[in-house]
């Protein structure tokens, strides 16, 4: 039976696209894990696959981190491709990320294959400069390839969870009625900014008539405190939720940032949407994510600004009194759609033929 070693750590942008992959595996595969001590991984991975952490981290700071950085970067390398021994690894997938580093390094030493996903519309660090020594790296986002004019790439899509590819009912929390459903994802840690905007125009949406789930993300959560109207039959707040792929699905419209895990879902759900990119993200990363989406007229970009100003608000209240709502929903169909989890799994079978 081949082994498959995932390499995928830190933020749910690396790790939910693995976790969905190696949950689509057959069981001719036999997966391992690779994480870092003290992220998400510890969390969510040794329930379901063996997990192994090494400590690496990042080349950025002054000489002296740098030369640390460094000189970890080579210590964890050894510890990877004694594990790559020890396991009798076949294939490596990885999404990207510190963890990545080591990974590939050691890989390449071995002559073991490596598959690099790479979810957003500009590679990561690690992706640009390690991707030209993977055997292929598969991307979420077409425009990608432009930035890797060394690496073998191809149009992959990024894996999401099972229940994303079957028809789901809308939860009984949600509220009823016939005006608009309108969800918010701030994110699992939680987008404050992003959260105090909407806030800010949550008392006009309920006086439209319109049902809003808002899902903080758990590190903004005072919502209490914070929110405007206490209670309402059209209001739903919550920390987060499980049930995305159904929420989604019955969304008229939903409110979000645009990193790499939030767009493969709404690119799936075809749910229209206004993005709000991360203004620090990496490379800004998130605002040519959105710009994908909004290329295809089917997402609304809107910077960060003030919750005082009235630009969110002035751009759903064009959306929600117009038709142009249902020409996004249409829009989002133009948009090309992949069983992301099928195409990697031919990709790494083909590795070891």
């Amino acid at each position: 039976m081949p082994r498959l070693l995932i390499a995928a750590s830190g933020t749910g942008g690396h790790i939910y696209p693995a976790l969905a992959f190696a949950d689509s595996l057959s069981s001719a595969w036999e997966v391992e894990w690779l994480g870092v001590p003290d992220r998400l991984e510890i969390e969510l991975v040794p329930e379901k696959f063996q997990l192994t952490t090494v400590k690496v981290g990042g080349l950025q700071g002054n000489i002296f981190r740098k030369i640390y950085g460094f000189l970890k970067l080579l210590f964890s390398s050894i510890e990877v491709f004694n594990l790559l021994h020890k396991k009798q690894i076949s294939v490596v997938f990885t999404t990207g990320g510190y963890i990545s580093a080591p990974t590939i390094i050691a890989s390449k030493v071995r002559g073991i294959p490596v598959l690099l996903h790479e979810s957003n519309a500009i590679p990561g660090r690690v992706t640009r400069l390690l991707g030209r020594f993977c055997d292929h790296v598969a991307l979420g986002i077409p425009s990608a390839s432009s930035y890797l004019p060394f690496c073998k790439t191809s149009y992959t899509g990024t894996p999401v969870r099972e229940e994303f590819h079957s028809k789901q009912s809308l939860p009984d929390w949600v509220p009823k009625g016939n005006g608009p459903l309108i969800l918010v994802m701030g994110g699992s840690q939680g987008a404050t900014k992003l959260n105090e905007m909407v806030r800010n125009v949550l008392p006009w949406l309920i006086e439209k008539g319109c049902r809003v789930v808002h899902l903080t993300g758990s590190n903004d959560f005072f919502y209490k405190d914070k929110i405007k109207i206490k209670h309402h039959d059209n209001l739903e707040v919550m920390p987060f939720s499980t049930e995305i792929p159904a929420l989604l699905q019955h969304s008229d419209l939903v409110i979000s940032r645009a990193g790499a895990s939030a767009i493969c879902e709404i690119i799936i759900s075809r749910t229209p949407s206004v993005l709000i990119p991360f203004p620090q993200a990496t490379d800004q990363h998130q605002d040519l994510n959105a710009a994908y989406l909004a290329s295809f007229g089917g997402a609304i970009i809107v910077n960060q600004h003030s919750p005082n100003e009235i630009i969110l608000l002035n751009v759903l209240n064009h959306l929600l009194g117009s038709i142009y709502l249902k020409k996004m929903k249409s829009n989002m169909k133009n948009l090309l759609c992949i069983n992301s989890e099928d195409v990697l799994a031919k990709i790494i079978t083909n590795f070891t033929k």
